[in-house]
C-alpha cells in the first residue's frame, strides 16, 4: 500500500502546535507534502507558523469524534498522538478511542500513531499502559497503520532550562546509567519515512531511539556545549510528587527503555539519527546570553 502522493491530498498532523506534531509537520512541509495541521486554537501563535509555513488548518479537539472526521476527511493519512497530561490516562484511552472511531468514519487511508517506548512491556507507568490501551484499540481495527514509540525526548532537559543555566542537570537516574533518548527531528523525519511508503512498515511498531547518553555524559556535553560547567545531581524518586512520573523513572533505573538503536541506525541510514552531542549543539548557543531553544 502506498499513500496517494500524485492527487497531493494532505497529511492531517494531531498536535501540531505541539512538539511531536510540529516535527511531524515541518518535516512533511520540508519535503513538499501538503499538510493539514490540526489545531484547538487557530488565533494562537503555534497556528499562525503553522499557517505561515503553508499548512491548512483544520479545527478540533482530540476527544470530538464529529470534528475529527471532519478534518480527516480527503487527507492521504494521518499522524496521532495521544495526552494524560490535561485529563488523565482514562481521557487519554477516550481520546485514542474518539480517533479511531473517526478514522474509520472518514475512511481514513492510513495512521501513523505515536505511543511510547515500553508501553507493551507490563511496566506499570500509569501512562504507559494508557497508550498500551490505544495501541490494542487500534490493532483491533481494520485500521491500516504504524505505531511509533519514541522514548526519552532530548527537549526534556529543556524542563529544567534554569537549573542548566544555574550549571545543574538534574535526574532521576544513577550517573552512568544509560538513558534512550530521541530527537524529535528524528520522529518527524522518521514518520515521513512511512508516509512516503507505508508498505514496509504497516501493522509494525517500532520503538525510536537516537542515543542513549548516560547523566554524566550528557552534564559534559552541556558543560562543553554552554561553555560554563554544568555538573549531574540525581533527584531521588521518592521526591517526585507525581505517582505517574515516579512510576517512570523506576521504570527507567530498572530495564528502561529497549529500543533496538543499532539496528534503526542500520536499517534507516539516511535519517541522520542526531546524537545528544549534535542536539546540544543546535539547541544551545555556547557564549550567548543562555540556550536558544527550538520549538
Amino acid at each position: 500500500m502506498t499513500v496517494d502522493r500524485d492527487s497531493q491530498r494532505p497529511v492531517l498532523v494531531l498536535g501540531a502546535t505541539g512538539g511531536q506534531g510540529g516535527a511531524v509537520a515541518a518535516a512533511l512541509i520540508r519535503a513538499g507534502r501538503p499538510v493539514r495541521a490540526l489545531v484547538r486554537d487557530p488565533a494562537s501563535a503555534g497556528a499562525a507558523k503553522l499557517a505561515a509555513a503553508g499548512a491548512e488548518l483544520a479545527v478540533a479537539e482530540f476527544t470530538d469524534p464529529e470534528a475529527l472526521t471532519a478534518a480527516m476527511r480527503g487527507t492521504a493519512a494521518a499522524f496521532a498522538l495521544t495526552t494524560p497530561f490535561e485529563s488523565g490516562t482514562a481521557a487519554e484511552v477516550r481520546q485514542g478511542q474518539a480517533i479511531i472511531a473517526a478514522a474509520a468514519a472518514a475512511r481514513l487511508p492510513y495512521l501513523v500513531f505515536s505511543s511510547v517506548a515500553g508501553a507493551t512491556a507490563g511496566a506499570g507507568v500509569p501512562h504507559f499502559e494508557s497508550k498500551a490501551a490505544v495501541e490494542r484499540e487500534l490493532a483491533g481495527s481494520s485500521l491500516p497503520h504504524t505505531v511509533v514509540a519514541p522514548t526519552y525526548f532530548y527537549d526534556n532537559a529543556l524542563g529544567g532550562r534554569q537549573d542548566l543555566l544555574r550549571g545543574v542537570l538534574e535526574l532521576s537516574l544513577p550517573e552512568d546509567h544509560p538513558l534512550q533518548q530521541l530527537d524529535r527531528s528524528d520522529l518527524g523525519s522518521f514518520v515521513k519515512l512511512i508516509l512516503d511508503d507505508p508498505t514496509p512498515f504497516t501493522g509494525r511498531r517500532f520503538e525510536l531511539a537516537s542515543d542513549a547518553p548516560t547523566p554524566a555524559q550528557m552534564s559534559q556535553v552541556l558543560s562543553a556545549v554552554l561553555d560554563r560547567p554544568v555538573r549531574f545531581r540525581e533527584v531521588p524518586v521518592s521526591g517526585i510528587r507525581s505517582p505517574d512520573m515516579a512510576a517512570m523513572w523506576e521504570f527507567l533505573r530498572g530495564k528502561g527503555y529497549q529500543a533496538d538503536i543499532a539496528a534503526l541506525h542500520h536499517d534507516y541510514p539516511n535519517l541522520g539519527w542526531t546524537s545528544f552531542a549534535d542536539w546540544a549543539q543546535r539547541t544551545f548557543r555556547a557564549g550567548g546570553p543562555g540556550p536558544a531553544v527550538q520549538q
